[in-house]
């Protein structure tokens, strides 16, 4: 016979329950343990947002790109596109790297007065980019996430 009877009653009561808790205790140190290194969390949908309309204010507008001579990455993007508003930090960085060799122009597609563009460069996705030489003709086009150093790199081609 034990001295505490309060603590025979609690014993009772709890026993069924801590195999449970052992189980939670793993579960939640084991999804801890094996997420991915370095998750931090993406930019908002608002800062992702405002970064790809000020990069697309900053772009070279199509008609000067077209006519200026200078090779021409031409992305057609949508303000919707969460693939857009991430990619926009890339572009941003591109621009900033390359912009005095480089036209950067943005066009959104849910703009009527693309409509020709989206035809010609065979547009089915966003984000679409279209790298053009210096005159005029495709020399890559690829839909969705590029990497940074990938278009650096193609864009050095270009030049």
């Amino acid at each position: 016979m034990t001295v505490n009877p309060l603590l025979d009653a609690l014993k009772r009561r709890f026993s069924p329950l801590i195999p449970l808790v052992i189980i939670g205790v793993f579960a939640i140190a084991t999804l801890w343990l094996t997420r991915p290194a370095g998750s931090a969390p993406g930019p908002s949908l608002v800062s992702g947002l405002m970064t790809l309309k000020a990069t697309a204010q900053a772009a070279t507008p199509y008609d000067a790109a077209m006519a200026n001579g200078k090779p021409t990455l031409l992305e057609f993007y949508a303000d919707w596109c969460t693939t857009c508003q991430a990619m926009a930090p890339t572009l941003q960085a591109l621009h900033h790297q390359f912009g005095h060799q480089v036209n950067l122009v943005m066009l959104n597609i849910d703009d009527p007065q693309w409509q020709q563009p989206l035809e010609r460069f065979q547009v089915k996705g966003v984000p679409h980019l279209v790298l053009l030489q210096a005159d005029g003709t495709v020399a890559d086009s690829v839909t969705g996430k590029v990497p940074r150093s990938i278009l650096s790199h193609r864009l050095g081609d270009l030049l």
